[in-house]
Order: structure tokens, then sequence, then C-alpha cells
């Protein structure tokens, strides 16, 4: 059996910075350790799609994370694995376990997943091998491992069947209280609401040259192409509601402002995503959502946006200052404010919905994307 110790100095050996990812009874001796261990950055998500959002943020700020999870999970990860880090060629290594593994006893919800776990994978790319029960031999199968990551640029999962790892005790500390908010109400009507293209415009007029920005997925990647390509630029293509997460990912290892701007559609569909920034106090982070209430992408379908406070759960979730505008005038009066603030900071603006008509679509690979915004954020 393998303790979780060797584990973790074989990842850290290897150059992993973070752990993240959603506990699994097979791997409880290792969550164990990295929840009660002060030198390992361990990232705790709401679900595996963030946390495999988060090891991708932090790829392109120079560094590696490590996502563990139960196979179950991958189900949670399917979006993220094959439209992120598969066209941006982002190598992730994962620890998954088997449960379910064809020849062991295990609940019944278990059954498919673990029948199709191997198969499922290679169906994504993603490459696979087995943590070993023995000790001597983990070094060997990490090392293998990381050659298939660096050759493929795509994930690469070590699965851990039951009874692989000794146990270990937890010594979790318990969480800091949370700092209250500084809750900023911006008064006053808007005299109509402003386009996307409006708000854009005027985060590329605001946000300085230094700063990461990190678009989400459909229009408003689209939108920013169109107004201005910048290396400084990481636009989702896919992975909707990963931006927030992405860009925490990013912000935990450069000391760059790190400017997030989201939509209402994506934000709500991994809400979790805000509690796990509010969690993680990323100073540098600036999340804008521009709410427009549709999902402009696929027609203009109504989100749940005009029935949630998201200010508001931003602010409960443990942003430390908020911001409500009205306009575009006081959207960038509240990014000057965020930065120059200790953030986490939450900014949102109601927008109308629409794009300009025949909005194109980024013509530059996401692979290169990925890598000249790498290159910007930690240049070599």
């Amino acid at each position: 059996m393998i303790d979780s110790a060797e584990l973790v100095t074989g990842l850290r050996n290897r150059g992993v910075a973070t752990v993240t990812g959603v506990p699994c009874s097979y791997l409880i001796p290792l969550f164990n350790h990295v929840a009660g261990d002060p030198d390992v950055g361990y990232v705790r998500v709401t679900q595996e799609g963030e946390a495999l959002a988060i090891a991708a943020g932090c790829w392109l700020a120079g560094s590696t994370a490590c996502v563990l999870s139960q196979n179950s999970g991958l189900g949670n990860m399917v979006n993220p694995l094959t439209s992120l880090a598969f066209p941006h060629r982002i190598p992730i290594p994962l620890i998954v376990t088997w449960r379910g593994e064809p020849g062991r006893r295990d609940e019944p919800q278990h059954t498919l997943m673990g029948e199709i776990t191997t198969h499922l994978l290679e169906k994504m790319q993603v490459g696979w091998s087995r943590i070993p029960a023995e000790a001597a031999e983990l070094d060997a199968v990490l090392e293998d491992g990381w050659q298939r990551l660096a050759r493929s640029e795509l994930p690469h999962a070590f699965i851990v069947s039951e009874g692989t790892m000794t146990q270990q005790k937890l010594t979790e500390a318990s969480p800091p209280p949370p700092d209250p908010a500084a809750w900023v109400t911006r008064a006053g009507g808007p005299n109509g609401w402003p386009s996307r293209t409006d708000a854009l415009t005027c985060l590329l007029e605001t946000v300085p040259e230094k700063a990461a920005i990190v678009s989400t997925t459909g229009m408003t990647s689209r939108e920013l192409f169109e107004l201005a390509d910048r290396p400084q630029h990481f636009y989702l293509v896919g992975a909707m509601g990963s931006a927030g997460v992405v860009g925490l990912g990013v912000a935990l290892h450069t000391p760059r402002p790190v400017v997030v701007i989201d939509g209402d559609g994506a934000a709500l569909m991994r809400l979790g995503a805000l509690a796990t920034v509010g969690a993680a106090q990323p100073g540098n982070l600036v999340h804008v959502v521009l709410d427009n209430g549709v999902h402009d992408s696929t027609g203009g379908q109504r989100t749940l946006s005009g029935q949630i406070d998201l200010p508001a759960v931003a602010q409960a979730c443990g942003y430390r200052r908020v911001y409500r505008c009205a306009d575009v005038g006081e959207l960038a009066d509240a990014i000057r404010l965020a930065l120059a603030n200790d953030g986490p900071c939450f900014i949102h603006l109601a927008i109308r919905p629409g794009s300009p008509r025949r909005t194109g679509r980024p013509t530059v690979h996401p692979s290169e994307v990925a890598r000249r915004f790498r290159d910007f954020v930690s240049p070599s």
C-alpha cells in the first residue's frame, strides 16, 4: 500500500503546487493529508468541473495543479476536459478513483461508470495509468505519466483502486471567520441599459495593460475578440460557467490583476464557483458579470438572473467588495476601485440583450490563445 505522504512528495517533485478536487472514499487518506498540510496548496471546490478549470488556470499562469476526483466526477469534467483542456492543449494530471471497478463489489450507482471509466477517458483522449499498490513502483508510474503529459499536451489520469492507500487521520483546521464585505450600492436608475459592446469597450479602456483578462464563452468572447485581440485575453470557447474559476487559478499564481468577464447564464451554471472564489480570497481578482437576462448565443432564451440577486450571492460567498453599476460610467469607477483595493471584487452591470449582427468568432486557435496568454502572464 502507498502512504499519502509518498504520493504528495511524488507530485511535488514534479512541480505540483496546487491540489484541488472533490473527496472520494477511496482517496480519504490523500484528502486528509492535503487538507491538513499547510504546505500543500489545497483549493476546495464545489464540483469537479471547477477543479479542472482551476487547474487549467494554474497551467496558464505557469504552474501545475493536480485534480483529485471520484470517477463519477468525470461526468462533471467532460465539458471542461473536451472544450477547455483539449482545444487549448493544456496538460493536467488527474488522480481518479475507480469506483465500480469490474470484478470488485461496490454500490449499484457506481456500476455503469465503473464499466466505462477507461473507455470514457480514452474517448476524451485522456491517457491513463494505474497507481500501483506497492510504494516501490510509484515513482516509475508517476514519471511515465508525466512523460505522457509532456508528449500529448493533454490531461493524464492516474487511476486509484480501492485499498491502494494507507489510512491517514484528518487534522483539518477550522476556517477563519469571513471578513465583512464592503457592500457598495450604486444609486440612480439607468438611462437605458448599455449594450455588451458598450460594456466591453469600457472595460478595454479602463483595465490596465498589465492585467490578465479571462472572458466567458459565447458572445462575450466573440465580441471582445472583434473589439481587440490581445495576448492578455484568454477566451473560453467552451466550458460554460468556468470563467470565474479559470480566473481564480490564474490569480493564485500571478501578482498581476486578473479580470474575469462573465455572463449571468454562465455564472448561474456553476454558482458554487462564487463560493470557491470567496473562500480562496484572491486579492488580485476582479469578477465582472454582464447580466442581460438571456442566453444570447442560443437565441435569447431567458435565464434565471431576474430571480437571483447575484451581487447579494457574491457578498454572501465572501467577496470583499461588491458593486452594483447602473451604467458604463459606474462600471469604469467600480473597476478602478476594485483594482485599487484587495479582492476578490464582484461587479454587476445590467446590459440589454442582443449582439451586433454577424458577430464573428475568434480566428486564433484556442491552443495558440492559451500559450500566448501563458507567455503574457508568466514570461520566461
